[in-house]
Parts: C-alpha cells; sequence; structure tokens
C-alpha cells in the first residue's frame, strides 16, 4: 500500500492544509500524520470526513506520497505544486 497524507483546503482562507492526528490541520506537509495501512488510512478518512461535516476544511483527499530521506514528498505533480505555495510569485511560495 502507497503512503497517505490527507490534505484540504482551510475554509476560512483557502489554505493548504495537512491533516495530524495530534494537533489537527497544520500547514506542512513534513509533519502530517502519514497512512501506511487500511485501518490507519480508514482513521483519517473519517477524520476528514468529519472536519469537512464542522466546515472547517474543503476538497479533503488522501494523497500519495513517498519517503524521501526524512522527507515526504507528494507523488503527484499537482500535490507538489499545492505544497510548494502559489506560483504565481516567488515572495508567495512556502
Amino acid at each position: 500500500m502507497a503512503l497517505k497524507v490527507l490534505t484540504a483546503n482551510r475554509l476560512t482562507d483557502g489554505e493548504v492544509v495537512y491533516f495530524n492526528q495530534e494537533d489537527g490541520w497544520i500547514h506542512t506537509l513534513s509533519n502530517a500524520s502519514v497512512g501506511s495501512d487500511e485501518e490507519t488510512v480508514a482513521a483519517l478518512n473519517e477524520a476528514g470526513a468529519a472536519s469537512a461535516a464542522r466546515n472547517e476544511v474543503v476538497d479533503v483527499n488522501l494523497i500519495d506520497v513517498f519517503q524521501e530521506g526524512s522527507a515526504l514528498r507528494p507523488a503527484r505533480l499537482r500535490e507538489i505544486i499545492r505544497a510548494a505555495g502559489p506560483t504565481t510569485h516567488p515572495e508567495f511560495a512556502r
């Protein structure tokens, strides 16, 4: 099973966020909770659905990631761009 991370956009400001089971929604992919088995992935999915139901986040998705050294990296181009921040100006990059 591929490694999975839960991501969404925070409803109040549209920021890309990642789910951490202890801290909730955070800005950094590197500190996100990683699901590597069906049980953990199901728990992440439930947490995301509950947050969406409370109108905390929108566009909740599990994304594939891979471990590169000690860092997590998104597997798809869309998620690489989302993790790096807006592409409109270098000042806005993360």
